[in-house]
């Protein structure tokens, strides 16, 4: 009977333990309203960025191989697009307060205009001597997510949210993935 007692103990402790390490961390709500708003910051300045490459003409290289560089930044922007909306809910899931989550959730549609770049770009590929396959891109970016996810992340104490990670959206441009005129 006490054996029983014992184990019985043993296992409440052992769940109610796992259960705490397993929760969110919680953060005071206006700690993680503002973590998770810088992500949401790097995801507009990356969708304007996109709105301009969906409203423009497909733009035109001098050889494939410029074309290949240019899609590649592309798909790196849609990387950091993909991997700021997750890290935002992470930050959000970090609270109890449901503004801030559904705050973190709303921009999510922001995938489907990703989507909508890949189809616009694999439609222009044949203008530039090349063809992609956009369920092979997406595969790419989603491999790729994570590791940028790791790297975006904002320390978990003295976060500064500050730094902007979407410099290839206002970077300066380079004269080799600049399209021909």
């Amino acid at each position: 009977m006490r054996a029983t007692l014992a184990a019985v103990l043993l296992v409440g402790a052992m769940t109610t333990a796992t259960d705490v390490f397993a929760r969110e961390p919680q953060r005071p709500v206006e700690e993680a309203r503002a973590r998770m708003q810088h992500h949401l910051q790097e995801v507009n300045v990356l969708t304007d960025h996109f709105e301009g490459v969906l409203r423009g003409e497909c733009p035109q290289f001098a050889s494939a191989v410029e074309w290949r560089a240019y899609l590649d930044g592309e798909v790196e922007r849609v990387v950091l697009l993909l991997a700021h909306l997750e890290q935002a809910w992470i930050e959000a899931k970090g609270t109890d307060d449901d503004d801030v989550r559904r705050a973190a959730k709303a921009p999510r549609r922001r995938v489907d205009q990703a989507r909508a770049l890949l189809g616009k770009l694999s439609g222009c590929a044949s203008g530039n001597g090349a063809s992609i396959s956009q369920g092979e891109l997406w595969r790419r970016i989603e491999r790729e997510v994570p590791q940028r996810q790791a790297e975006i992340a904002l320390p978990s104490e003295g976060t500064s949210p500050a730094r902007s990670e979407a410099a290839p959206a206002s970077a300066p441009v380079d004269p080799a993935r600049e399209p021909s005129r």
